[in-house]
């Protein structure tokens, strides 16, 4: 009862000190929502502005109404420690009085309740929206009632973008594009089809060579706009996962004249988000894709796609674990996937937690071998099955939910000569020691 009279004090000072600064600087703001993708195109947008305009992203996948605040005033989250909360309000305090501040900050805009984005939004005021994705069973559900709750709350960022502003649909979600009948100004669009505003197309897996194995290295693709053409490559990364974040960014940039090219080039050193879709060294010359950030429904269907597309002489293991808060569409959206696993020619299906049960058990009711299904209540004995079976060339995705915290077999299966503290998520003392 304490901490959580703590946290709203806390948030109402950060979010009375955030609005002072906006009033004070004034910076154009880039409003991100969706289900799946929010943190990647934010990077992403981030990584193709930053050469060109004097701009800021939250950190990490800060975008509740306590993270925007601390992205706006420049602070990190101070986790369960009441000094150094008290230390942010005293330096938040002076922010206002500065001289110098971003011109433009890049924030996410999260949903876990009811009525969360009109409570940030309406002080934002963004100058551009970005809706990424709002598949038919999104995260958060069960807070909501129904999943069209949910992305009727998503789209209502829209209400808040000022008129001279500009709206950014992903034309591959018919959802999200439908909502360009929502806004009456400028409208750009991205995504797969030749028709959007920003496309990609002849996506690829690129290869590498590795003590005589080949193994996965990243994607390549083009990426066009108003004729124009440009080949394009993320290493250590798969999946249109992260293709579109890419090509949303773009979107945006062209919204505010930023040179294309300009665009394309600053991507050579884009340093990808953790635990989404990244390749990692495993032991034993195997690779790992570490998606361990977090799992909805349609991130995980992705997520085995690509792992279904990979070619490889070794084995396919997939550690699947439970989709959390999507309430009484559990059952059925676990099992959705163990039927995608046994089509996908995967060799060894491991699952983790309650929910992840019915991920098994669909795939054996759906044909694949018993044997080469195993279930486990928790992460902590499944290192041990996957290092058993990790050869040369195999080839492992890990993912599931924040809760079920797979990002601990992830540390215990790529190469002992990596910094894990660099590669993996929720590597921070708070998260550490739960």
């Amino acid at each position: 009862m304490i901490k959580e009279i703590f946290k709203k004090i806390i948030i109402a000072i950060l979010t009375l000190e955030s609005k002072a600064v906006l009033f004070r600087f004034k910076p154009k703001i880039i409003a991100i929502t969706g289900n799946v993708g929010k943190t990647s195109t934010k990077d992403a947008i981030f990584t193709a502005l930053s050469n060109n305009l004097k701009i800021r992203k939250n950190q990490k996948s800060f975008n509740s109404e306590i993270g925007t605040p601390l992205t706006i005033l420049g602070l990190e989250n101070a986790w369960n420690d009441p000094f150094l909360w008290i230390k942010n309000i005293f330096i938040g305090a002076c922010v206002p009085f500065k001289n110098k501040y971003p011109e433009w900050l890049v924030l996410e805009v999260g949903v876990d309740r009811p009525g969360d984005i009109p409570r940030v939004a309406k002080w934002l005021k963004p100058n551009v929206v970005v809706i990424t994705s709002l598949p038919k069973i999104p995260v958060h559900v069960e807070y909501f009632s129904s999943p069209d709750a949910v992305i009727k709350e998503k789209l209502s960022l829209i209400n808040f973008l000022k008129k001279d502003g500009t709206l950014i649909l992903n034309a591959d979600d018919p959802l999200v594009f439908a909502a360009k009948e929502k806004f009456d100004g400028n409208v750009l669009t991205y995504g797969s089809d030749s028709t959007a505003t920003v496309s990609y197309s002849n996506k690829n897996i690129i290869y590498m060579e590795n003590d005589g194995v080949q193994l996965p290295a990243g994607i390549s693709f083009k990426i066009s706009h108003s004729g124009n053409s440009v080949p394009m490559s993320l290493p250590k990364v798969l999946g249109v996962q992260h293709i579109l974040p890419v090509v949303a960014s773009i979107a945006v940039g062209i919204s505010q004249n930023v040179p294309f090219l300009d665009m394309v080039n600053s991507f050579a050193k884009f340093d990808p988000p953790k635990g989404r879709m990244n390749l990692i060294l495993g032991k034993n010359n195997s690779i790992v894709i570490d998606d361990t950030y977090n799992a909805a429904p349609l991130a995980m269907q992705k997520a085995v796609e690509v792992l279904a597309e990979i070619e490889t002489n070794g084995n396919k293991i997939a550690v699947l674990g439970d989709m959390l808060e999507i309430g009484q569409y559990s059952a059925s959206e676990h099992k959705k996937i163990g039927e995608q696993v046994e089509k996908s020619k995967i060799n060894l299906l491991i699952t983790v937690g309650i929910r992840a049960r019915s991920i098994a058990e669909s795939a054996i009711e759906s044909g694949m071998d018993q044997n080469s299904v195993y279930h486990f209540k928790d992460f902590k004995d499944v290192s041990t099955l996957v290092l058993s079976n990790l050869k040369p060339s195999t080839v492992v995705l890990v993912k599931g939910s924040q809760g079920i915290r797979l990002e601990k077999v992830v540390e215990d299966l790529i190469s002992e000569d990596l910094n894990k503290t660099d590669l993996l998520v929720r590597q921070e003392k708070d998260w550490k020691n739960r």
